[in-house]
């Protein structure tokens, strides 16, 4: 059975091109457009890596959603690698690091994305115990 991947993205292009890839490698790939549909999904699929944007919504939704699927008992299995252009879109002078409580996820990858990186990303970090 596949290894199941949640990307929680509202950029079309992005979402296609990131599943596309994914799938090649042999993930099951699911999506979702928004931080509400993201967390819905994920109670239904049981990702085994969730990849979540920043942007979304509002400019911080993806570090309310990390906060969000952490809490939940149920989800907080499934690590998190963000992704984000918040960086450069608001000319930031600094980064995200992971945290445990504000910022719970594993990884954080700068948009634009290169292929291998998020590859090597997903390899690192996706769950692959028996659940």
């Amino acid at each position: 059975m596949a290894n199941k991947v949640l990307m929680i993205d509202d950029d079309p292009e992005l979402v296609d091109a990131v599943s596309n890839l994914l799938t090649a490698k042999g993930y099951d790939v699911f999506t979702a457009s928004n931080g509400t549909e993201g967390i819905a999904t994920a109670k239904k699929v049981d990702p085994d890596l969730i990849i979540l944007d920043v942007m979304m919504t509002t400019q911080t939704e993806g570090f309310d959603i990390a906060r969000a699927l952490q809490a939940d008992e149920r989800l907080r299995a499934a690590p998190i690698v963000m992704l984000t252009g918040i960086r450069k879109e608001m000319s930031l002078p600094f980064g995200f690091e992971p945290d445990e409580n504000w910022l719970p996820v594993r990884q954080v990858l700068e948009k634009p994305l290169k292929p291998e990186a998020l590859l090597s990303a997903v390899a690192a970090n996706i769950r692959t115990s028996a659940k």
